[in-house]
């Protein structure tokens, strides 16, 4: 589940390697692709993270809107952890394709409950 250090996760969003899940019904009966992909839930596990949700420091306040500020970035903490396996929302997913793998990129809001190990 190692994911190369050329994809960085940005914010507050989530790099999951999709669970296929059952191909199959409880009778029998084989499921396309398009018919797995239209469920509302899904689950996989998380690959990498993104930072956090990026907040300005309260000691930053310059005086023109256009100059920068010079301390570094602070980020709300991410609650999730690589290795987590998640149950999302499937419409807040994005799929990509990296290095040959289908992987979806969620925002944490649209996780629903995570399992650690």
């Amino acid at each position: 589940m190692a994911i190369s250090s050329s994809l960085i996760v940005l914010g507050d969003r989530v790099l999951i390697e999709p669970d296929e899940g059952e191909t199959r019904t409880e009778v029998g009966l084989y499921l396309p692709k398009w018919a797995l992909e239209k469920e509302t839930v899904q689950g996989g596990f998380i690959a990498a993270t993104g930072p956090g949700i990026p907040l300005p420091s309260p000691n930053d306040v310059a005086e023109e809107p256009w100059e920068t500020a010079g301390s570094p970035a602070q980020f709300v903490p991410m609650q999730v952890e690589v290795g987590d396996y998640a149950i999302f929302l499937r419409k807040s997913a994005i799929d990509i394709k990296f290095e040959g793998k289908n992987y979806l990129v969620v925002p944490q809001s649209g996780i629903l409950v995570i399992e650690r190990k």
